[in-house]
């Protein structure tokens, strides 16, 4: 599937999502959560954000309407953003890592958040003035290509399941270690991995835009890390996510986990 193609499938799935919210879950069963043993989808996008490690006090604490439901873990649960320091996020949606971000940086510090969809920024920005968030500010950017944001002049890069959604992860991550701050600068990334890859004409755009057929194994994901510039990425969560049914693709079924990995720019 074409790069191209693949962008416009994004756009139209997560630009309606913007404007009708998450009647479904749009991410695959979630397994590994003790607050959802049976190991069903939780619809509703509260539900969906504590199952993948969000917390009902912090969620409380932002607008409702910036939780969707579309992650795969909790980044910021391990990124210690300090007051003062700037952020940026990747892939921002409605803006619910921006807000908890803002919350923890405080008015000396900005968060940035970054999205492809122009839904999803409209979004964002209404929630962010509605709600009296003076630190934050959301610009269009396709993460792969160039993120809008200046060389060496953050503190810290979050993003939650969505570098997985870009073709080429490598060139996402250089543009990530472009412009973390030399020395100090920081990611801290949720991301689903897989057991297998899928290639060619067996990529489906439907699971794609569901993260799970542009998932590299874990190696292959380190390696595209470590290509940009990042030395010693290191996986600080790491738990299944899903495993696929169907036993013809890719010679069998896939294991989809959820991992956290943090680089340092030094």
């Amino acid at each position: 599937m074409q790069e191209q193609q693949i962008k416009n499938k994004i756009k139209e799935r997560y630009g309606k999502i913007a404007l009708t919210g998450t009647e479904t879950c749009c991410a695959p069963t979630m397994e590994f959560n003790s607050n959802n043993k049976s190991g069903s989808s939780c619809c509703s996008p509260s539900n969906s954000a504590t199952v993948v490690g969000y917390d009902n006090k912090e969620l409380e604490s932002i607008p409702e309407a910036s939780v969707l439901g579309v992650g795969c873990g909790a980044p910021l649960h391990h990124a210690d953003a300090k007051e003062g320091e700037i952020v940026v996020d990747l892939g921002s949606g409605a803006g619910i890592d921006v807000f908890l971000s803002a919350n923890k940086v405080g008015h000396s510090g900005k968060v940035v958040g970054i999205d492809l969809t122009n839904e999803m920024l409209e979004k964002a920005r209404r929630n962010a003035k509605e709600n009296g968030y003076t630190n934050v500010e959301f610009r269009k950017g396709d993460i792969e290509k160039r993120i809008p944001v200046d060389d060496n002049s953050v503190d810290l890069v979050i993003s939650n399941c969505v570098i997985n959604l870009t073709t080429n992860k490598a060139d996402t991550f250089k543009e990530v270690h472009r412009i973390l701050k030399q020395g100090q600068g920081r990611m801290v990334i949720s991301d689903l991995v897989a057991d297998k890859e899928v290639h060619g004409d067996s990529i489906d755009s439907d699971k794609w835009c569901s993260c799970i057929d542009g998932a590299l194994t874990k190696e292959n994901y380190l390696e595209s890390i470590r290509k940009a510039g990042f030395q010693n990425p290191e996986i600080l969560e790491d738990k299944l996510y899903t495993q696929e049914e169907n036993e013809n693709r890719v010679q069998g079924n896939r294991k989809i986990s959820s991992i956290v990995v943090k680089a340092v720019k030094k």
